[in-house]
């Protein structure tokens, strides 16, 4: 690996391990191997390199093999239950990024050019779920299915990193969630 890659790679356990705030530039340099000019040279900053390494983990949360094994019919409420209960249990594992996520929300004020960075990456998280639930490849997700549907899923996505966050013990699971979208779909099916 190049120093680019290696900063990368450092980066990404530096936030597991300190989180956003915590992380120091030469924390980075320690854990990557590199020096302090390379985060300057290949970033731009160390918040935009700590920036795409929060992407990369969030890109390597996503499920082996393009559906994950999933097998409700694509855009069933049983595989709206699988994919909610996987990620449920990735919230549950010790050392995950999901604490991280609301440490990166709770910054954004502070930092504009990471915000813009991530908000434009929200698009692509929403479109891999979309794909996910729909069962369809993530390039076959068109850009309005992805600032509608999409944008839903990372909303639920956003709430239930909240919950699993603040209190664990009554955060919803997948048969809660979907749960509450068969009642929202009967309650619509009435009026």
């Amino acid at each position: 690996m190049g120093h680019r890659e290696d900063l990368l790679e450092g980066a990404k356990r530096c936030l597991l391990e300190k989180g956003f705030a915590r992380t120091t530039a030469r924390d980075i340099v320690r854990e990557s191997g590199t020096n302090l000019a390379s985060i300057g040279y290949h970033y731009g900053s160390k918040d935009a390199l700590l920036a795409q390494a929060y992407i990369a983990l969030v890109e390597e949360m996503s499920f082996e093999g393009g559906d994950g094994g999933l097998t409700g019919a694509p855009g069933s409420l049983e595989r709206f239950r699988e994919v909610w209960t996987n990620i449920v249990g990735s919230m549950r594992e010790p050392g995950t990024m999901w604490r991280l996520s609301v440490e990166i929300m709770a910054m954004g004020d502070q930092m504009p050019e990471v915000r813009d960075q991530l908000a434009r990456a929200q698009r692509g998280g929403g479109r891999g779920l979309t794909s996910l639930m729909m069962g369809v490849p993530e390039e076959e997700v068109s850009d309005e299915t992805a600032d509608t549907l999409g944008r839903f899923y990372m909303t639920l996505m956003s709430g239930l990193i909240s919950a699993w966050t603040f209190d664990p013990k009554t955060a919803p699971d997948g048969d809660a969630l979907t749960e509450g979208l068969r009642q929202i779909v009967e309650a619509a099916n009435r009026s």
